[in-house]
């Protein structure tokens, strides 16, 4: 069952493999655009990186001067995080319910997180505590993978080995390998289309703002294979309803 869905990189092997990667490839355009995002919608310093995992993004937003609380449920991506930044702030939660701090964030970010939340019920429940947690103008603001992820190769993945993926719809479970990393083994995710998103928005209670679909550009040093006409990613900002 998807509520017994387990998260791949609570793996101690996977979070071996993952700890030092940082944006090769195809990850490159999950991050470039952001700082320029950031600094459009976010107002404050302080942020929440939600499934930090070995906390690549956690330092990724320390770096553009964020104070920045990185949060995971996988204590061997933590372990990594700490090793990699003993200065940082990274801390377990639950994986339902996380207990965070109330009206305590300008800016909460989470990258690749809600690829591995199972149900539209999970992810709404966590989705009403990343809103609770928001100051009054605060932002949330969430990469994911578009579904064309899963059906195309990349500088960064491959899905050949998976043609089930192509049928895949909202809720299934879908397959994709890792290249940048020594660890082949698939990584499983669950697909989510952008109207599913939307509607657990609405759910919960938050607005889009804005959503961006990086693609990558002539003459950045990577081979790029489906990246420069499908994008991989998406990327959205969040607001609540009232912001004052």
């Amino acid at each position: 069952m998807l509520d017994e869905f387990a998260n791949v990189y609570a793996d101690t092997a996977r979070a071996e493999a993952y700890a030092r990667l940082e944006y090769p490839g195809t990850y490159h355009l999950a991050f470039r655009d952001l700082p320029g995002i950031l600094t459009k919608h976010v107002v404050g310093k302080a942020a929440l990186d939600f499934g930090c995992g070995t906390g690549r993004s956690t330092r990724f937003l320390r770096d553009l001067g964020y104070h920045t609380v990185g949060v995971d449920i996988a204590e061997p991506m933590l372990a990594h995080a700490r090793a990699l930044d003993p200065a940082g702030d990274y801390r377990l939660v639950a994986d339902t319910a996380p207990q965070l701090d109330e009206g305590a964030y300008d800016l909460i970010f989470a990258a690749f997180t809600f690829d591995n939340i199972p149900t539209a019920e999970r992810k709404l429940e966590i989705f009403g505590a990343l809103r609770a947690a928001l100051k009054p103008r605060g932002r949330i603001v969430l990469v994911v993978s578009d579904p064309a992820i899963y059906r195309h190769e990349w500088a960064s993945f491959s899905t050949r080995d998976f043609p089930e993926n192509q049928q895949a719809r909202n809720g299934d479970v879908v397959r994709i390998v890792m290249l940048d990393v020594p660890d082949r083994r698939p990584v499983e995710d669950i697909l989510c289309t952008p109207d599913a998103y939307r509607q657990i928005f609405l759910q919960a209670g938050l607005i889009v703002l804005e959503a961006a679909h990086p693609l990558g550009r002539a003459g950045e040093p990577y081979a790029w294979v489906s990246e420069t006409t499908v994008a991989p990613w998406t990327v959205y900002v969040l607001r609540p309803p009232v912001a004052r």
